[in-house]
């Protein structure tokens, strides 16, 4: 883990109707962007009206069965259907959101290149997919075994006995967390970044029994070795390589020496 892992990233060159696309979308931005994604809007109230459909059902059914019944009565059952709508259509979200990832192949790979090409298409539709549940329900089961099959399903390897207490995260099939991990509470985790005007995705990888501390931020393309601890509210930039067994923290994270670093550091000096 001592040694850089560079990502292996490739610039968008595509021919035929791929080219095609991208040369309008960098010519013409703004109407090949507007044509390209109300498409995106128009699928996205599709995904969400059939999650929605359980909760109709339920408030229909709610609604006959207490349409004789007192005023107070009805209200309450009216409000408690909607309640209960709420959570069907959560739980409905968490997994049709990963199966339309899939069918769609909206997984990410290693890249780089231009906002307005394909490629970035292809990972503004993954994250679409993760926002839908992070932004309207994911709260409601995290950190819990559920939180963690969601991202599973988006794509993302997950050790046994690892934690996520955060839905900050972005681009989870670019992300990797080894055994026995633990995400401490709005822990940010994105599978890219951007550098001189290009979109870079490159991935994420936290080895076995690490702690990355409360509202810190991981970006693309970092290595974190394993028993390594990110202190608190710390951000570990692009690219950078923690080895096993350090403690890192601050802005931009560095290598923090704790106080059992210390002491052994002056037994070596003494002796």
């Amino acid at each position: 883990m001592n040694k850089r892992i560079d990502v292996d990233t490739k610039t968008s060159k595509h021919t035929g109707v791929k080219g095609l696309f991208e040369v309008l979308f960098r010519r013409f931005q703004v109407a090949t962007h507007i044509i390209t994604m109300l498409p995106v809007y128009l699928f996205g109230c599709l995904v969400i009206g059939l999650c929605l459909t359980p909760s109709v059902y339920i408030f229909r059914w709610f609604s006959e069965l207490s349409a004789s019944q007192s005023t107070f009565i009805q209200n309450f059952t009216i409000a408690f259907s909607l309640a209960a709508g709420f959570f069907a259509y959560g739980l409905t979200l968490l997994f049709v959101a990963p199966a339309l990832n899939f069918i769609m192949f909206t997984n990410l790979k290693a890249w780089r290149g231009p906002y307005y090409s394909y490629e970035a298409l292809k990972w503004f539709m993954h994250n679409a997919f993760t926002y839908l549940p992070r932004f309207t329900f994911l709260d409601f089961v995290t950190p819990s075994p559920l939180g963690n099959l969601f991202f599973q399903m988006m794509g993302m390897k997950i050790g046994k006995g690892t934690v996520i207490n955060t839905t900050y995260i972005s681009d989870p099939s670019m992300i990797t967390l080894g055994k026995k991990v633990t995400l401490g509470g709005s822990v940010t985790i994105v599978g890219h970044y951007g550098q001189g005007g290009l979109l870079i995705i490159a991935p994420v990888r936290i080895g076995d029994d690490c702690t990355i501390g409360l509202k810190s931020s991981v970006m693309g393309g970092v290595t974190i070795g394993n028993g390594v601890k990110i202190m608190p509210h710390s951000v570990v930039m692009p690219k950078t390589v923690i080895p096993d067994n350090e403690t890192w923290g601050g802005v931009p994270a560095k290598k923090v020496e704790t106080q059992s670093t210390a002491v052994s550091s002056n037994v070596q000096k003494s002796s």
